[in-house]
C-alpha cells in the first residue's frame, strides 16, 4: 500500500493464516499525506472484534468508542481515536493513541533518550515552532470539542500548547491528522518502524474479546 492510498476498510480481524506467511516490512508506519481532521472525524467506531484487537494492541480493555484513524502497511491500527469522555463520563483530553507495538516502542526509546529536553529548547528559543505547537493545539481542541460536550478547563493533550510531556500523544496526532510540529518530529525520528507481521491473531482476538 503507497502511502497516499486510501487504507482498507478495516479488517478488524487478521487472518492468523495471512500473519504466518506475512512477508517482514521494514518501514510498516507511514505518514498518509491525505491525513486531515475531517478523515479523523469521519472514522466510524469499531465493533467487538475491533475493539478486542485494539484491546490486544495496548495490553488493557480499549476504552472511549475508539475508531481506527490510521493503519500501518499490515492494516491494522496505528493510531485510534477516542472520545472526550469516557462510558462512565469521565473527562478524557487525550484524543488519539497509538495503538501500534513497535511505534509505541520506537517513541518510547525517543523519550528515554531525552528527547523531549531539546524539543522543549526548542519551543523557549524558536517561536516559529512554537508558534506552529500552539496554533496545533487550538486546532486539535476544536476537533475535540466538535465530537462532544466541551471538557470544562481541559488541557490539551501531551502538555500543549506550551511544553512537550509525551511524544506519543504527539506521534499519534500527527499520524492520524498531519497537524502537530512536535509529532512530525517524532514520527521522522522514529521511523522506520520495521515489522515482522500483524502483532495479533486469533488467540488474541478470542482472549480480549471474552465478556
Amino acid at each position: 500500500m503507497s502511502p497516499g492510498e486510501t487504507p482498507p476498510a478495516v479488517p478488524d480481524t487478521p487472518d492468523s493464516s495471512a500473519a504466518d506467511a506475512a512477508v517482514p516490512e521494514p518501514d510498516a508506519v507511514r505518514v498518509d499525506p491525505d491525513a486531515s481532521y475531517e478523515r479523523a472525524a469521519a472514522a466510524p467506531p469499531v465493533d467487538d472484534r475491533g475493539r478486542a484487537l485494539i484491546s490486544a494492541q495496548i495490553g488493557r480493555p480499549a476504552r472511549g468508542d475508539p475508531a481506527v484513524v490510521h493503519r500501518c502497511e499490515f492494516g491494522l491500527p496505528t493510531v485510534v481515536r477516542v472520545d472526550p469522555r469516557l462510558e462512565d463520563g469521565t473527562p478524557f483530553p487525550t484524543t488519539f493513541w497509538l495503538a501500534c507495538p513497535v511505534l509505541r516502542s520506537r517513541v518510547g526509546t525517543l523519550e528515554a533518550d531525552h528527547a523531549m529536553v531539546g524539543l522543549n529548547e526548542r519551543l523557549e528559543q524558536e517561536p516559529e515552532f512554537a508558534g506552529r505547537y500552539a496554533q496545533a493545539h487550538e486546532r486539535y481542541v476544536a476537533f475535540r470539542d466538535d465530537l462532544d460536550e466541551p471538557l470544562p478547563s481541559a488541557p490539551g493533550a501531551g502538555g500543549m500548547p506550551g511544553h512537550i510531556k509525551c511524544l506519543h500523544v504527539h506521534a499519534a496526532h500527527h499520524l492520524a491528522t498531519g497537524d502537530n510540529p512536535v509529532g512530525e518530529w517524532t514520527v521522522e525520528h522514529a521511523t522506520p518502524a520495521p515489522c515482522r507481521g500483524p502483532c495479533v491473531d486469533e488467540d488474541d482476538l478470542e482472549r480480549w474479546g471474552r465478556p
